[in-house]
């Protein structure tokens, strides 16, 4: 079987655990904890970048500072994770759902003014598939109408627009380490924050409302509980899994790029044919090959070559079911406008295998198969 993906592993992980673990600085904010915090800002140019469980708290986390109340509207895609909704749920806010570009699968930026009214916050961008939405016009916006941006870039780690690092742009940005990511801690995420002022703010609500991280720098002699706030720290043995890759980021991601560009030259001559859509990558972005889909004429065409591949060992997947048509979506949020794309991509889009040694061989296999499946 070709599975559908395999966890990110180089070699030291195990090495950096066991430094941790001897070290006896199990919990957060341990040296890989801060090593892995360093190479995002390195990386990135953000101003600050936290290590937290998850994505899903780091977009609670960016909830909290961009100071979401009961009321405030949140403009975002419907297709999307829950996590990028439930992060402004928990608040109070309602979501506003605007339809996506059929390119890049993307919010479309020219959908979002229309859907401000007086009582928008935020706008939450969603950069799938590591491709960078337009982020120049959103942020344009945003500036004109005094709205905070929260990037949701869990899937665009080592991506870019026009030579600017995804999670870095708006006045948040929040990553996934999740093992299904290109970089993995199993489960893990971080905040990137542009304001200094938030990043101690951040600080301290991540620290379960104190000022732990002030006194551990020698900034007060003693900490206290000064805020509301959680506990957002992984630990440092998570941290050391995922510094090693960090140190080959570069590796994993020329690595993916490969598989990628593979997969787009073997399934070229589909598109042409006018079978299948295969992903559009704008001059302006840089990916990160976080993902290979192919787009279907239909949601029964899909579910046929979904069985197909996996009747002859390939495990291939659709992806997220529309918020604004589930339950919950229907109970916090609504969609402004005309879903024109978003339900029918939901519907035939499909997944294919993807990860960091994927074999070119089982590449060609999963090409040959789609392929003879469609002649």
């Amino acid at each position: 079987m070709i599975d559908f993906n395999v966890p990110p592993f180089v070699g030291r992980e195990t090495e950096y655990m066991k430094q941790a673990i001897e070290s006896r600085k199990i919990c957060g904010d341990g040296s890989f904890t801060k090593k892995c915090n360093s190479w995002i800002e390195e990386k990135t140019g953000t101003r600050r970048a936290l290590l937290t469980t998850s994505c899903t708290q780091a977009l609670e986390l960016a909830a909290i500072l961009a100071d979401i109340k009961p009321g405030d509207e949140v403009i975002m895609p419907s297709y999307t994770f829950v996590s990028t909704a439930n992060a402004f749920v928990l608040r109070g806010a309602k979501l506003v759902f605007t339809d996506i570009r059929p390119d890049t699968k993307n919010i479309d930026e020219n959908l979002i003014e229309d859907a401000i009214t007086d009582k928008t916050k935020a706008i939450v961008p969603v950069h799938y598939a590591g491709v960078g939405c337009e982020m120049d016009k959103i942020t344009d916006i945003a500036r004109r109408h005094n709205l905070i941006v929260v990037e949701d870039a869990a899937q665009g780690v080592m991506a870019e627009y026009k030579g600017r690092a995804l999670g870095s742009i708006g006045d948040y940005g929040c990553f996934s380490f999740h093992e299904t990511k290109n970089y993995s801690m199993g489960e893990g995420g971080a905040i990137l924050i542009k304001d200094g002022a938030k990043a101690e703010e951040a600080e301290i609500i991540r620290e379960k409302g104190t000022d732990r991280s002030r006194f551990l720098r020698g900034q007060v002699d003693k900490y206290s509980w000064v805020s509301m706030g959680s506990s957002y720290l992984p630990s440092d043995m998570n941290a050391a899994y995922l510094y090693a890759q960090l140190e080959e980021a570069d590796k994993i991601n020329d690595n993916r790029l490969r598989s990628w560009e593979m997969y787009r030259e073997r399934l070229q001559c589909l598109e042409d044919e006018g079978k299948v859509k295969l992903p559009v990558i704008p001059q302006e972005c840089k990916h990160n090959a976080h993902m290979f889909y192919i787009v279907t004429d239909s949601l029964e065409e899909r579910t046929k070559l979904i069985k197909h591949l996996k009747e002859n060992g390939v495990l291939a997947v659709f992806h997220y079911v529309p918020l604004h048509s589930a339950k919950a979506g229907l109970k916090y949020g609504r969609f402004h406008g005309e879903d024109k794309y978003t339900t029918s991509i939901a519907n035939s889009l499909l997944r294919l295998p993807m990860y960091y040694g994927l074999e070119e061989a089982d590449i060609e296999k999963v090409c040959e198969l789609i392929k003879g499946f469609y002649r």
